[in-house]
């Protein structure tokens, strides 16, 4: 039994030190073009393919397809068993929701990784495919309220994200001492702050692809910063958001680290992956 919890423990760990990468190549390319320097805005999938693109990237981008898996399977976890301890409150189960939808974002971001190694994926991916579920929803009956319920439910997780910048609410899941906190804590703020920016217009982009009834209106996160790009002073906010997306991604290390992790046992997943009759 510890041997499992700790198997789970180490993949949920390695899965953090995996979204980390992720942010903190988001970040840093985004810084990039911020600076002048050339490239182009990505988002996950973008910053997967440049890690590919290294030398020993094969190798790398293993380890990090890796690590995704296990996120996803963390994030499952934490949604299901509620490993956090969140309860069951309304407020909770929305957190939980969230869980289970970003252990569905981990999931698919793993299979783009390991499909870049089998030399099966294309670049631009991203953008197109989130226009392409967002058509998809508004051929369902009802489509504009489902795109547009979709956008406010990413409007609230950008909010909850700022609240996390604000309150450092964060802490409270950390296991390190105030030397270590002293930098940490900076570091999620400005990580939680950046991506509450990021959410904020994806989500404002759904109600409009809603209001429209437009799927072209909707936005992955690689276009919600070229959108900010875009605006008055954009190259400066720009920077900063860039600047606070790779800090979320050097946060994300420091939860790999610090972060206390309630592993289930083996006999607690298997009853809930066992449907009930």
């Amino acid at each position: 039994m510890v041997a499992n919890r700790n198997r789970l423990e180490l993949l949920a760990r390695l899965g953090y030190a995996a979204r980390g990468v992720v942010s903190l190549l988001i970040g840093l390319l985004s810084l990039l073009v911020a600076l002048g320097r050339g490239g182009e805005v990505t988002g996950s999938k973008g910053a997967l393919q440049a890690l590919f693109s290294q030398s020993w990237g094969s190798i790398l981008l293993g380890v990090v397809a890796l690590g995704l898996f296990g996120f996803a399977l963390w994030r499952a976890l934490q949604s299901i068993l509620d490993a956090d301890g969140l309860g069951n409150t309304w407020g909770a189960l929305a957190k939980r929701a969230g869980q289970l939808i970003s252990a569905g974002v981990y999931l698919g971001l793993g299979i783009f990784a390991v499909s870049l190694l089998m030399g099966s994926a294309s670049g631009g991916e991203e953008e197109q495919a989130a226009r392409d579920w967002t058509r998809w929803l508004l051929s369902q009956p009802f489509g504009r309220w489902l795109v547009g319920a979709v956008g406010l439910g990413v409007l609230a997780a950008a909010l909850g994200m700022a609240r996390k910048a604000w309150s450092a609410s964060f802490r409270k899941h950390l296991s390190c001492g105030q030397a270590q906190a002293s930098w940490v804590v900076p570091l999620g703020r400005a990580g939680y702050a950046a991506r509450a920016v990021v959410f904020l217009i994806i989500g404002g982009f759904l109600l409009v692809a809603a209001w429209q009834s437009d799927p072209g209106e909707a936005r992955g996160l690689g276009g919600a910063l070229l959108a900010l790009q875009e605006q008055p002073f954009g190259r400066i906010l720009f920077g900063l958001v860039a600047l606070g997306l790779a800090a979320f991604g050097a946060f994300e290390f420091a939860e790999a680290r610090y972060r206390r992790i309630a592993a289930p046992s083996e006999a607690e997943v298997v009853r809930a992956a066992t449907p009930r009759i």
